[in-house]
């Protein structure tokens, strides 16, 4: 048997109601030849497509369908599987499967251990590409991605009803391959990490202030794939409306200046910082108390420059491994490989901003990585799918040791 990190782990593959769900087949067949256990949970959906009997010849198990059978409720079936598994893998997980688990839905057997259950869960989202698109389906996948579940995919291409565009399922030894990222030791286990996301707020008066459009969508999703690879994961956030990840620790502010003292504070023992924040550059020289009259046909604002976050951590004596954002509208690689080399830090994301394909307030965005000597880039793709690279890419660099830091200049 090939050296795996699924030998042994026990996998509970859960099959909801789409044509995807032929290609389960294939997936339960390469777990097993990767050395994991794995049992079945069927939705009476998915059984109008592959027959039960089709999996437990494949799996060696017998597969659960019913949430209320006599046989399973008396030895508490749904929760002897939630406890049983390492992994809960939904493969196809339809529209209907997320708005089930996005609700808290309790009312069948697949439903009802992933409730149960404190293994990590994995989506493989499957749907027609307009069911993916739709505002609901795009609600759901981002509470569940805040709440800590995976989502694995979709992928895009043609679909069994014709059409082009995202909502096929990942390939099944493309979701063998993430179960086995997810169930070794974590990439970057035990490493600190402090990341900084959303905009900030300076204060023009009582009522109003500066800020930018920044959602905090990108630093969130960053923060829930480094602490899925195992990492320490602290975030200070600006303002936005957004849950923190599982298992991430939130530390609240407005203004750049208590960001800084927030970051500064925590740099001690830190491995590595991740500058997502949309920090404002300036804020206003003398806030006023209350709130400003309307007044002539123009005013003048005075504005003081706000501290440089990124180039102070990087500065440090005792500095962590540095990664920045460059957020640009024109000459992109360019303008970031300069910001990058200016203050000296290890590796800077750059993504255009504005436009109809800019990445503020958006759920997809489009990345370039620029490090010392190498670049890669990163297509337009779910901000999720995103950090789940990048964070790949960070760990590459991280452990690498990065022998010739960059220097100031």
């Amino acid at each position: 048997m090939p050296v795996s990190g699924l030998i042994d782990k026990r996998i509970l593959l859960g099959i909801s109601g789409g044509i995807a769900a032929y290609k389960a087949a294939e997936l339960v067949r390469l777990l097993r030849a990767r050395g994991a256990r794995v049992r079945v949970v069927m939705t009476e959906a998915a059984a109008a497509f592959v027959t039960p009997l089709t999996f437990q010849a494949l799996s060696g198990e017998p597969v659960r369908q019913t949430l209320l059978g006599a046989e399973q409720e008396t030895a508490m079936g749904h929760i002897e599987l939630a406890r049983w598994a390492d992994l809960v893998l939904i493969a196809p997980a339809t529209a209907n499967c997320m708005a089930r688990l996005a609700l808290g839905m309790a009312d069948d057997l697949l439903s009802t251990l992933c409730l149960a259950t404190e293994a990590p869960i994995a989506l493989a989202p499957a749907m027609n590409q307009a069911m993916w698109r739709n505002p609901a389906t795009r609600d759901n996948s981002r509470l569940l991605g805040a709440r800590g579940m995976h989502l694995w995919g979709p992928a895009e291409g043609e679909q069994a009803c014709g059409e082009l565009g995202p909502g096929r399922m990942l390939e099944p030894g493309e979701l063998l391959a993430r179960a086995e990222d997810l169930l070794d030791p974590g990439l970057l286990s035990g490493v600190r990490v402090l990341i900084t996301a959303g905009p900030t707020r300076e204060p023009l008066d009582a009522v109003r202030f500066l800020s930018n459009r920044s959602s905090g969508r990108m630093g969130y999703a960053l923060a829930a794939a480094f602490a899925r690879s195992g990492a320490q994961v602290e975030l200070v956030s600006g303002p936005v409306g957004l849950e923190p990840p599982a298992g991430v620790r939130c530390v609240r502010v407005e203004t750049a200046e208590q960001m800084r003292d927030a970051v500064m504070g925590r740099l001690p023992g830190l491995d590595v910082f991740v500058a997502c924040a949309a920090v404002a550059d300036y804020r206003p020289a003398e806030p006023a108390p209350a709130k400003v009259k309307k007044g002539p046909e123009t005013l003048s604002l005075p504005l003081r420059r706000n501290p440089d976050i990124l180039a102070e951590v990087a500065a440090a004596v005792e500095r962590p491994f540095c990664v920045g954002f460059a957020a640009e509208t024109e000459r992109v690689a360019e303008q970031a490989e300069a910001k990058r080399k200016a203050k000296g830090v290890d590796m800077i994301a750059a993504n255009r901003v504005g436009g109809p394909r800019g990445g503020f307030e958006r759920d997809d965005n489009a990345l370039t990585l620029l490090w010392e000597g190498g670049r890669l880039d990163l297509p337009m793709a779910p901000k999720l799918d995103l950090a789940e690279d990048m964070v790949e890419r960070v760990a590459e660099r991280y452990h690498a040791g990065m022998v010739a830091r960059p220097t100031r200049k």
